[in-house]
């Protein structure tokens, strides 16, 4: 079975970063997020694959971009040009789409689940902002808070969200 999982990592504004960086560094969010999505396919826009030095090992990329010349040269990275498109060709797997803001937007009806790190602070100079969750459609399901330490700035909590509608067929 398909499933599509929006994860991501967003400020109590749902700030998610600036001219195309995060704008906090969290190690333990990183390690869950390769936790997560190593050995899965992962969804994104041109300028979030941009964002990293390399492909992430172990997961197979999927960049969305208008530019119909727009190439990489990594055997695991296949351009498509729109979300549909890479939605099509996940088949019966899991995927998770990973960014940016205008991909969340579109994803959202899509998403089965969403993995959200809610960073508990507030960023006002950040250009790309997660959605708002809606309650009618999402109902959260797990909560699992993190505070502040030596390695972590700001205090998080990791959320997980279903879709009312998938958790009704499960009943």
């Amino acid at each position: 079975m398909k499933t599509l999982i929006m994860i991501a990592a967003a400020a109590d504004n749902n700030a998610l970063g600036k001219d195309n960086d995060l704008l906090w560094h969290l190690p333990d969010d990183f390690k869950r997020f390769k936790k997560l999505t190593s050995g899965h396919k992962i969804i994104m826009g041109r300028k979030t694959f941009e964002s990293f030095p390399k492909p992430l090992p172990n997961r197979t990329h999927f960049i969305i971009t208008r530019d119909k010349n727009y190439s990489v040269a990594y055997d695991d990275c296949i351009v498509v040009h729109s979300l549909e498109d890479a939605i099509a060709q996940v088949k019966n797997e899991i995927a998770f789409i990973i960014g940016g803001g205008e991909i969340y937007k579109q994803a959202e009806e899509h998403a089965d689940k969403i993995e959200l790190t809610r960073v508990h602070t507030n960023f006002e100079d950040a250009d790309t902002y997660f959605p708002e969750i809606d309650d009618d459609c999402w109902v959260m399901t797990k909560r699992e808070f993190h505070s502040t330490d030596e390695r972590h700035k700001y205090a998080f909590t990791y959320l997980t969200y279903e879709r009312k509608s998938t958790i009704l067929k499960s009943l």
